[in-house]
């Protein structure tokens, strides 16, 4: 299973395999996108690291990930959630990314 840009698994400290870019569907600017049950955020001071904790794994927040997953609260839409990281970091390309990366975690069943 391939993972998002800005995540990786972990099974102890090896990360897992990564495959290459996938096409990634349209995602509705509506949608209020949630962690998935069972999936839990933590923040691992010792790696200083982002987590998602799953079921028998762990996935690795890298970069902005646990910025946008944060917003991922279940109240905030999808257009919502592009706007505050357009005004957090101007000229960074949100529109373009920040979408695909949720549909990316959504199909992964991390997002509901």
């Amino acid at each position: 299973m391939s993972q998002p840009p800005g995540a990786t698994t972990r099974t102890g400290d090896r990360p897992a395999p990564t495959a290459g870019p996938a096409v990634t569907p349209a995602v509705d600017p509506a949608w209020r996108p949630a962690l998935s049950p069972g999936i839990m955020p933590r923040r691992d001071r010792v790696r200083e690291a982002d987590l998602l904790v799953l079921p028998e794994r762990v996935v690795v927040l890298t970069g902005r990930a646990a910025d946008i997953v944060r917003l991922c609260d279940g109240r905030r839409e999808v257009a919502a959630i592009v706007g505050e990281l357009a005004d957090r970091f101007p000229g960074a390309p949100v529109p373009d990314e920040v979408p695909a990366f949720l549909a990316r975690l959504r199909e992964q069943g991390w997002l509901r």
